[in-house]
């Protein structure tokens, strides 16, 4: 056995190092070793190569200091880190073609079933981005270290995100991609031409032949379909000649047509500007001269001065399509508009009344006129005036879990226990969120759920329920998810929390709400006139994969989280609605105030949890892969390393990576710690500025980094099947000798 184990790791080192020099050589001006010389190693660097699995690669690279030159369109030139990008003209576009390098700005996160679906019948909600510009520290791929970052989180209001900016091509960063697919929502980048040089564009390839739009139109479909993200906002702001205003409505239908066999349930919105004759002229409603748009594409957002004769004409216009009908509100108020900032739900309440799409432009108001200081109370008090207005979406599949994580914190837990002291902000680590409300109650008590990013479980931030129990209840209760599943006939439920504050004389507990299995939808998937409350009992045995959730908790834990594993028996229903219900201990004439943290909470059933821990059992991670390999000279005995990981791993069943390492190793020293250097939400990472130790003439160096994969159902992934790789690095006087790779 030992002797196939060694045939098969020098089999996967040799692999390594001719995909490496294939890939590499002539990109960082090292050379590799296709053959390492018996001897190359001291002895003592623990290369003990017969011992590691297939799922260890082993690469040698002679240090070189050569230019290594990075795209500059995918990485920042100042620290290389892989960023989002946009098309800046017509040509970047018609000149795209994808290549290895746009590898970390590809959304593999799916998005997430939820229900009704974006087609029902009903109104829905557009948000607009447009945040100063865009393209801010949420480009950076792999996160930043940056204070009160703006972050979006109230995705169970709204049905399309689109990412705008007024470069010619937005595509989406994949941070904001993955952050809205996890939440069930659309995200949709923007086509935009301005003024005179959009003209110019706009004449270039509406002017002429028909293969030129259909060009234009296939490369922006197959731009969607290549990064994952779901369609496009055109925003034509300039004048047309009369030959391109006969091709729009074409181009539109082609574009169309295109984005709905690349992505399947893509949209294509046009945006209320031009006119069928070509000229500029903003409509603010849906009438015959810009109704050939709408007849093209998958929707209209209108312009924001509207008046509410317009929206009635609009709808008539409309017809059976009235929920197609995106009317924009703009939140800076600028122009003849009913109502922006907090006051936008006065414009809201209009257009809900003729049963119409909204498009909210600008939320950001919150963040750019406000500021940051107390930035997640203002946010929720804007979402908070416009959810009368707001039908909501719900959960679509089990198994469902969160932690409440904004993608963002100043420092960042696991386990409840801090493993990061800076300041982070990374939108692709945000997980699912709830429902955020704040209310009195009528008699009296009040209720409040708001996120808190002083203490977590996991990530950077939990969520904080807070209120008081008025005297004349007993318990109130905290709605958070809706649910449209079939309930399966056993129920689990992990619920990780904490109680905050002096007062005990409260307790909690989950609360599952179902109906039976014929309900219809209603407006508002948390309006359930007709539901039945369930309160699941706890289980003091729980089943292996929902202990390991649980792991850090209570006796075990130093920093007061405790952990709670629930069953519940159902019968041909639907799962609708997940609460938490607090309850007073004893009964009495006084209000009771409560405060608990909420860690993480997970719904799943006994098929789930069987394939996850066969899942988590059975998915290697593949041999690690190394590009773009750059060093620095930081002082005569240290190094400065950034390079790329890749490896494989089955997209579907991990949420995440942890990449770690251990420092160089270049003599007798006893091994160095495992150190975790970041989270990956792909499967690959670009690591940076790693200080590692000059590799000596008489020496060579050795690191050695590990890919963690962290699944979904939070079973922990058995190390031997982490991938491994072993980067060995010497200096370039290191003199060669013969002899045959048994030195190994």
């Amino acid at each position: 056995m030992e002797g196939s184990e060694q045939d098969g790791a020098r089999r996967g080192a040799k692999r390594a190092e001719a995909e490496g020099e294939e890939g590499e050589a002539g990109r960082d001006g090292g050379s590799e070793e296709r053959r390492p010389a018996k001897g190359r190693f001291r002895p003592g660097l623990g290369l003990q190569l017969g011992m590691e699995s297939q799922r260890t690669s082993v690469l040698h690279r002679v240090v070189s200091f050569a230019p290594d030159p990075l795209p500059a369109r995918q990485y920042d030139r100042h620290t290389t880190e892989p960023i989002s990008f946009y098309l800046s003209g017509l040509e970047e576009l018609l000149s795209w073609k994808s290549t290895t390098d746009d590898a970390f700005n590809v959304s593999i996160e799916p998005l997430a079933k939820r229900q009704p679906p974006l087609d029902s019948n009903r109104p829905r909600t557009l948000v607009c981005h447009d945040m100063k510009g865009g393209y801010l520290e949420d480009r950076f791929i792999q996160g930043s270290e940056v204070c009160d970052p703006f972050v979006f989180y109230h995705w169970c209001y709204i049905d399309i995100f689109v990412y705008f900016s007024h470069h010619t091509v937005t595509i989406p960063p994949v941070v904001w991609t993955n952050a809205a697919h996890r939440n069930g929502v659309l995200m949709l980048g923007t086509f935009i031409t301005e003024w005179t040089d959009g003209a110019k564009i706009c004449e270039s390839f509406l002017a002429g032949e028909e293969e030129a739009y259909r060009t234009v139109a296939e490369q922006l479909a197959a731009v969607t379909q290549f990064y994952g993200f779901d369609g496009w906002l055109v925003n034509i702001e300039n004048s047309l000649s009369v030959t391109a205003a006969q091709n729009m409505p074409r181009f539109l239908r082609y574009l169309t047509d295109q984005v709905h066999q690349a992505v399947p349930g893509g949209k294509v919105l046009w945006y209320d500007s031009v006119l069928k004759s070509g000229e500029l002229r903003w409509q603010n409603e849906l009438n015959d001269n810009n109704q050939v748009y709408f007849d093209a594409c998958d929707g209209f957002f209108t312009n924001y001065n509207w008046k509410d004769e317009q929206l009635l004409q609009t709808r008539e216009m409309a017809g059976e399509r009235q929920c197609d009908i995106y009317v924009g509100v703009d939140v800076f108020g600028r122009g003849d508009v009913v109502s922006g900032g907090f006051d936008s739900n006065k414009s809201l309440r209009l257009i809900r009344h003729h049963g119409l799409s909204v498009a909210i432009f600008a939320p950001g108001w919150v963040y750019e006129h406000l500021g940051p200081t107390d930035f997640l109370h203002n946010e929720n008090k804007f979402w908070g005036l416009l959810s009368e207005w707001l039908p909501t979406h719900g959960v679509g599949s089990l198994p469902f879990g969160t932690s409440f994580s904004l993608g963002m914190g100043k420092k960042h837990f696991n386990k409840g226990q801090e493993n990061g002291t800076k300041p982070w902000y990374n939108l692709s680590a945000q997980e699912a969120q709830p429902l955020y409300t704040s209310h009195r109650l009528p008699t009296g008590g009040w209720l409040r759920t708001r996120c808190c990013l002083q203490d977590a479980w996991c990530g950077g931030s939990s969520l904080l329920l807070e209120g008081a129990i008025p005297p004349s209840a007993n318990h109130i209760t905290a709605r958070l998810f809706s649910f449209q599943v079939p309930a399966p006939r056993k129920l689990y439920l992990v619920l990780i929390y904490k109680h905050e504050g002096p007062s005990r004389a409260v307790t909690i507990v989950p609360e599952l709400t179902t109906q039976e299995s014929h309900t219809c939808y209603t407006l508002d998937v948390f309006a359930r006139p007709d539901a039945t409350r369930h309160k699941p009992s706890l289980l003091l045995a729980p089943p292996f994969q929902l202990a390991q959730l649980l792991r850090g908790c209570g006796q075990h834990g130093d920093r007061g989280w405790q952990g709670r594993c629930y069953e519940l028996e159902l019968q041909n229903c639907v799962l609708s609605e997940l609460s938490i219900a607090v309850s007073r201990q004893h009964s009495g004439q006084d209000e009771v105030p409560f405060t608990y943290r909420l860690g993480e909470i997970w719904v799943t059933d006994a098929a789930h949890l069987r394939s996850s821990l066969s899942t988590a059992a059975a998915s290697p991670t593949s041999p690690i892969e190394v590009a773009h390999v750059q060093w620095h000279r930081l002082s005569s005995e240290e190094l400065s390393l950034s390079l790329t990981l890749q490896w494989t791993y089955p997209p579907s069943e991990a949420k995440c990576f942890r990449v770690h390492y251990r420092s160089g190793s270049c003599d007798h020293d006893p091994e160095p710690p495992l150190l975790l250097i970041g989270e990956a939400h792909a499967p690959l990472y670009r690591v940076t500025d790693l200080r590692v130790p000059k590799a000596q003439s008489e020496a060579s160096c050795r690191l050695e980094f590990l890919v963690e994969p962290v699944p979904h159902a939070g079973v922990q992934v058995a190390a031997a099947l982490w991938g491994k790789m072993f980067f060995v690095y010497s200096d370039p006087k290191l003199p060669s000798t013969g002899g045959s790779s048994d030195g190994w």
